[in-house]
């Protein structure tokens, strides 16, 4: 029988064992099945709303611990609200965590804990026990998504949330994003994988604890492959026998987080099988973390290694665009022709092609714009047959009788100044649609409409950030070291052109001219982006490192641009976050 996990090894490996040091039975242990609702995602801002646990010992349920508690600082969000049950009413009168966590740390002592995710339900007690002096125990953690990941694969499941594996197992007890219920089905699921885990021998605790992802022994045998790497800032590249590049990836510290991907915590697939092909480990120190994250991107960019993800393929970067017609319409496209051929800037990049199209569906259900692909010329305006979305008030072109292409093009004013970057229109539209689809009890769509209003809000934004850093021919900015000293970068036109480090202000003049006169050369931008840019990805992690530097000096930009660097699009983005389906309701 194939296993299909690896097991660390035991220091009683290969030696006489005695009945004490057999192990524990699971039958024998006591867990405790905990799950938490919260407020949000990190343990350090958002609070817990709600407790859930389920105490069980050989399969059997011996004790249940439920309790509602009032978050102290936090909001508990319209989403949040929709997808658990809970509201601030319902948790006004509750008790705060204070007086909850004690009685639940009494209903765990001495037990193990499990949880789906652990990570977080753990990290949110952990969080609390710390913020309010109370003694964490510290007692052993079994995380159900680990376990499962070990012996149910994806040819059973397609992933492994809780509400996946309970349908899969036929749990009685089905998850609803309330903290008693995931935790009863969660302990159920429990029990499922301890079968499991029984048809390979596994019957102890300790055995279960050593259990580790398939190829993490293989991982083991080249972690020699992380001798030598030094542990400053920079960008490290795996490479195969044919010095190949496998995966590329930056760090603080490469050598420390080089070290991690030979040890129990990597457990992502893709990353196991890269490093069984590995043979080499190729470093390119950088002066700062700055440095080394603008690296990565154009390595990336330049190289697609395999088992990368991120920053590839720019040019499967999907943008919404006019066409160059007599009766213009909205479509998506990748292609540079597409984008020159617009007679309207260009609204994107869109990271996913599935993004570009919801914010086009939700352009052509707020704006009069035409929607039939079919092509209309001035000689055949007259024979030009309504299309299914006229027939159904759909269509703001000519399906819909207007024959005048001036007149058309005067209909959709407000889409021509939408991708002007004059968002005002589509924040009022937006929100008018969302009231009446709320006032209609269509809660999903206008939940839709949310998203797709934020998404074009948002990428508008990031455009503009991009737009207006590009625009500065110069710029020298520092920022505090990570330990101590200053990072400094030479900025030209979006671009990192030269990054430095000095240990005391005192040095950083001398430092500025020296990088200025080594920094690489960055050409003025075109009028229109290019599909195939990879640039905006690095001008927006610039914008967003500029927030917390300080400029120390900027030539000034050829147009009035820079002038008001985020006065559009960022603003209605910070108005449209008020926006949500609570406030359409």
């Amino acid at each position: 029988m194939t296993v299909p996990f690896d097991r660390a090894p035991s220091a009683l490996q290969n030696t006489q064992l005695s009945f004490d040091s057999l192990g524990t039975p699971l039958s024998d242990v006591t867990f405790v099945i905990v799950d938490l609702e919260t407020t949000g995602t990190r343990a350090g801002q958002s609070e817990i709303t709600e407790i859930g646990a389920v105490k069980t010992r050989g399969g059997e349920v011996i004790g249940e611990f439920q309790s509602l508690v009032k978050p102290e600082k936090s909001v508990i969000s319209p989403f949040v609200a929709r997808l658990t049950g809970i509201t601030h009413a319902m948790v006004d009168d509750a008790p705060s965590i204070a007086a909850v966590l004690p009685s639940f740390l009494e209903f765990s002592i001495g037990a193990v804990l499990v949880a789906h995710n652990a990570p977080f339900d753990i990290g949110f007690l952990r969080s609390a026990c710390e913020r309010l002096d109370y003694h964490w125990p510290a007692p052993t953690v079994l995380d159900t998504v680990t376990l499962a990941r070990r012996v149910v694969g994806r040819d059973e499941v397609r992933n492994h949330k809780l509400s996946t594996l309970a349908a899969h197992f036929g749990t009685q007890v089905a998850p609803d994003h309330r903290a008693l219920s995931d935790a009863r089905a969660t302990g159920e699921l429990l029990h499922h994988l301890f079968e499991r885990f029984g048809g390979y021998g596994v019957t102890t605790l300790e055995e279960l604890s050593t259990v580790r992802q398939s190829g993490w022994a293989k991982r083991q045998a080249k972690s020699h492959l992380a001798k030598g790497v030094p542990t400053s800032p920079g960008v490290y590249m795996f490479l195969d026998g044919t010095r190949r590049v496998l995966y590329i990836g930056k760090s603080g510290n490469m050598a420390r987080r080089v070290r991690g991907y030979f040890n129990a915590s990597e457990n992502r697939g893709r990353m196991a099988e890269m490093i069984t092909a590995a043979q080499e480990i190729s470093c390119l120190p950088c002066a700062h973390a700055l440095e080394a994250e603008v690296r990565e991107i154009r390595l990336i960019g330049e190289l697609a290694p395999p088992y990368n993800r991120r920053s590839k393929n720019p040019e499967r970067n999907s943008w919404i665009v006019l066409s160059d017609d007599l009766f213009p319409r909205l479509s998506v496209a990748r292609s540079d022709s597409a984008l020159e051929r617009s007679p309207a800037p260009p609204l994107g990049p869109f990271r996913s092609r599935k993004r570009a199209q919801a914010v086009k569906e939700l352009l052509d259900t707020l704006y009069p714009v035409k929607r039939c692909t079919t092509k209309v010329t001035k000689r055949s305006l007259g024979e030009h047959r309504p299309c299914v979305s006229a027939q159904v008030g759909q269509c703001g072109g000519p399906c819909a009788g207007i024959t005048d292409p001036d007149a058309y093009r005067e209909s959709i004013a407000e889409l021509f100044d939408l991708l002007g970057d004059d968002l005002s229109s589509l924040q009022r539209l937006g929100a008018e649609r969302m009231q009446r689809l709320a006032g209609e009890a269509r809660f999903e769509t206008a939940a839709e409409v949310r998203d797709a209003l934020r998404s074009a809000v948002t990428t508008a934004a990031r455009a503009e950030d991009v737009a207006g850093l590009r625009a500065v021919p110069e710029m020298l900015a520092a920022a505090p070291g990570f330990e101590s000293g200053w990072d400094l970068a030479v900025i030209r036109h979006g671009r990192l052109a030269g990054a430095g480090h000095v240990t005391a202000r005192s040095g950083m003049a001398e430092a500025f001219a020296a990088l200025r006169s080594t920094a690489e050369w960055v050409p003025a931008p075109g009028p229109l982006p290019r599909s195939t840019d990879s640039l905006p990805e690095e001008t927006r992690l610039l914008a967003g490192w500029l927030e917390t530097a300080e400029l120390i000096d900027a030539a000034p930009a050829d147009d009035a641009g820079w002038s008001l660097p985020r006065a559009g699009a960022n603003a209605h983005a910070r108005a449209s976050g008020a926006i949500g389906l609570g406030d359409a309701m």
